[in-house]
């Protein structure tokens, strides 16, 4: 099959009670509401002349993605953990105590940025130190680099185990598991129905699991050109690093995506992959229900545009690029 043949390239995201879907323009969430309806939230993504250009650029446009994913991806969780567990028609008085639309996504997308980056900073420090603290039994370069990235594969596994012990994020990797059994049923060419939707893998390799899990690998290879001696320079070279190493995990990712199909380079995707059998749950049925709605309308969207959001029973929202559909 050719690869203008190829169904074009989908992403998501799990939210709480809900699955967020993106493609080039639009995002849209649907959520499972208390009172068991579907509820959806559209978000368009703005694109900026100077970051499409970035996005075009090798190893940098995975950090302008990343950085657009982290705002957007902010909002739509706000609107989920907001909704989920309220009646339709109890947001209302919500929205009236909340400040001005604008001040509120401004601030929603900058603390997701911000959160994201804080995130990253202490995912990388902290092995460092731990490292450093065993210089008396490991003082060697590559002892501590494996040392360090040993650390960081622990804090990360560690991380996603204690935070899937409790019931609301294990609900949250199901959807997560949901949303990657939709998107390979598409890429299968399947019908969307509850049925086929199961019957699909919950792992995928263009998850942002396994984005991490190659930071983590590619960090360690990186970390081996530059040097460990005296620790203040160590610890200003990984600060400087992290973008290197974000827009060189972006690539490899979408490389082990691209020869998935291929007998033996399909192993190359397989640590990511491991690692999402603990960021992803076997989805129930009323799960995969909200998450064919989500990509449904996003599919709806893209094919006539945001014009059928626009209807006498949608509650519009104050701002003009965020549309709440009840």
């Amino acid at each position: 099959m050719g690869k203008s043949q190829q169904p074009p390239a989908y992403g998501g995201q799990a939210l709480i009670e809900g699955v967020m879907f993106g493609g080039k323009k639009d995002t849209i969430t649907a959520i499972r509401r208390k009172d068991g309806s579907i509820d959806y939230f559209h978000v368009p993504k703005e694109q900026k002349p100077f970051a499409a250009k970035l996005k075009k650029v090798p190893f940098l446009r995975g950090i302008v993605a990343l950085i657009e994913s982290a705002g957007i991806g902010s909002r739509h969780l706000t609107f989920s953990s907001e909704r989920y567990d309220l009646m339709p028609g109890e947001e209302e008085e919500v929205v009236a105590e909340e400040p001005s639309k604008l001040a509120m996504v401004l601030g929603v997308a900058a603390v997701g940025v911000l959160s994201f980056l804080f995130g990253k900073f202490v995912f990388t420090l902290v092995p460092v130190f731990l490292a450093e603290l065993m210089q008396p039994i490991a003082s060697g370069k590559t002892a501590q680099i494996l040392l360090e990235s040993l650390f960081k594969l622990i804090l990360l596994l560690t991380y996603i185990s204690l935070i899937s012990m409790t019931p609301l994020i294990k609900r949250v990797f199901q959807y997560h598991g949901a949303e990657h059994k939709v998107i390979n049923a598409y890429e299968n060419r399947m019908p969307l129905t509850v049925e086929n939707v199961q019957a699909q893998s919950r792992l995928h390799y263009r998850c942002g699991s396994s984005f991490i899990l190659f930071t983590v690998i590619v960090g360690m290879f990186i970390y081996f050109l530059v040097p460990t001696d005296p620790f203040w320079l160590r610890v200003v070279n990984r600060i400087l690093l992290i973008p290197v190493v974000l827009g060189i995990s972006f690539e490899v990712l979408q490389v082990t995506n691209m020869v998935r199909s291929v007998p033996v380079l399909k192993y190359l995707g397989y640590p990511g992959l491991w690692l999402q059998l603990l960021t992803t749950k076997e989805p129930d049925d009323s799960q995969v229900e909200v998450a064919i709605a989500s990509f449904e309308k996003l599919l709806e969207v893209e094919e006539h545009g945001v014009e059928v959001l626009e209807k006498p029973e949608l509650d519009m929202a104050a701002d003009s690029d965020t549309v709440i559909l009840n």
